[in-house]
């Protein structure tokens, strides 16, 4: 079991390390095991570290075509506010540290979060436009096919 943090400040970690069983089994060269307290105190270094806040920039909404005129045909008011399209930008932020829990052929990563949406103005500056909360419970699960690792994420909520 292994322990994660941020570099230079190191102050403990809030989880218990629970002990955990590898299964004996003689039919491959190499195991390779990971509890959930690694997972757990990655989880708590990269919060704290700021890692889970995100900006999304105009560069890359353009990208995706992502302005005021999407926005304003789900959020009426969004429309009333900004007649003319602009650009948005997005900051993405964990409010609480991510939660994982391994299960027997899957993790589950628990993720409560703020988006806070911006108008880019045609003066480089930003109006806020609408914040949300946002809360996701997310299922990863790995299975080796064909000598590739292979990933299936599903969205629980």
């Amino acid at each position: 079991q292994g322990i994660v943090y941020t570099p230079g400040n190191y102050t403990g970690s809030p989880y218990v390390a629970a002990p955990f069983i590898i299964p004996d089994q003689s039919d491959s060269m190499l195991y390779l095991a990971f509890s959930e307290y690694f997972f757990q105190t990655s989880s708590f270094a990269y919060y704290t570290a700021g890692a889970f806040n995100i900006t999304i920039a105009e560069e890359t909404c353009s990208y995706f075509n992502i302005s005021t005129e999407i926005f304003g045909s789900i959020i009426p008011e969004v429309a009333k506010y900004s007649v003319t399209p602009y650009p948005v930008m997005l900051k993405l932020m964990a409010t609480e540290i991510p939660m994982v829990s391994l299960e027997q052929d899957s993790f589950t990563v628990e993720i409560q979060g703020s988006m806070e949406v911006f108008a880019v103005l045609p003066d480089s500056t930003t109006q806020l436009l609408f914040t949300m909360n946002i809360a996701a419970n997310t299922s990863i699960a790995l299975n080796i096919f064909d000598q590739k690792l292979v990933g299936s994420l599903c969205l629980n909520r």
